[in-house]
């Protein structure tokens, strides 16, 4: 909502809200005319006119943020952001021969597991890994640390497993 909008409307409610302090006052004092008989010496009396100052005082604080509202409050623009969709692009395919010269330098259980990775596509759960080798769990982890130590893949945590993935 616009806070020229809020402004009118907070104006609108603390009009009603005197009105209701209006009508609610002359209740007061004719009920009291009738029950006090001392006269404006009653202490019922200034209660009313305590409870009358403070009501006026919310009133006229209700009005000034509404005024503050309208004159002062500054328009907040709403901006949002249009997503790009970019276009559908084939995933690369994961080669051996596109990893020739970087299996080079592999030992023999390093490029076991990433013929294995690339087989899958590129990704493949860990313990999958371990089940495809017939590794010891350890032996596949210590395996993965040293060909993400040389930035071949990416190691993610999924939950309680962990997700490999072949870097291009």
């Amino acid at each position: 909502m616009k806070n020229r909008a809020v402004g009118i409307l907070i104006i609108v409610i603390a009009v009603l809200i005197g009105y209701i302090i209006f009508s609610f006052n002359q209740a007061m004092v004719d009920i009291v005319d009738t029950a006090c008989s001392h006269g404006f010496s009653c202490p019922m009396w200034g209660t009313i006119e305590f409870q009358t100052n403070v009501s006026i005082g919310i009133m006229i604080f209700i009005i000034a943020i509404g005024l503050y509202l309208i004159f002062f409050g500054k328009e907040e623009k709403i901006v949002t952001k249009i997503k790009t969709i970019k276009p559908q692009v084939e995933p690369k395919k994961f080669t051996k021969k596109s990893y020739q010269k970087v299996m080079s330098n592999l030992n023999k259980d390093e490029k076991f597991i990433l013929e294995k990775i690339i087989e899958a596509e590129g990704t493949i759960f860990q313990s999958d890994l371990v089940d495809k080798t017939k590794f010891t769990k350890v032996k596949v982890s210590r395996i993965l640390d040293r060909l993400e130590g040389k930035r071949l893949i990416e190691k993610r945590r999924r939950g309680m497993a962990n997700v490999i993935i072949l870097k291009h």
